[in-house]
């Protein structure tokens, strides 16, 4: 698989990560400022979307 290059380069990985983390906390200040619940629950989705993405390398790794 060509994704475990990704989760088991350590470095690489950590810089996923925060970038994810970046793109959490982008999206939790842009759901403080939506008008409609409508834009309130796309924000909250894409929450967990980024989020799952951080449980990817024990998806790949057969941990769960």
């Amino acid at each position: 698989m060509q994704i475990k290059k990704l989760v088991n380069d350590k470095p690489l990985w950590d810089s996923f990560c925060e970038t994810l983390d970046a793109k959490i906390a982008q999206s939790h200040k842009k759901m403080e400022q939506v008008k409609t619940t409508d834009e309130m629950f796309r924000c909250q989705g894409e929450i967990a979307g980024l989020r799952k993405l951080k449980y990817l390398r024990d998806e790949v790794n057969g941990s769960t």
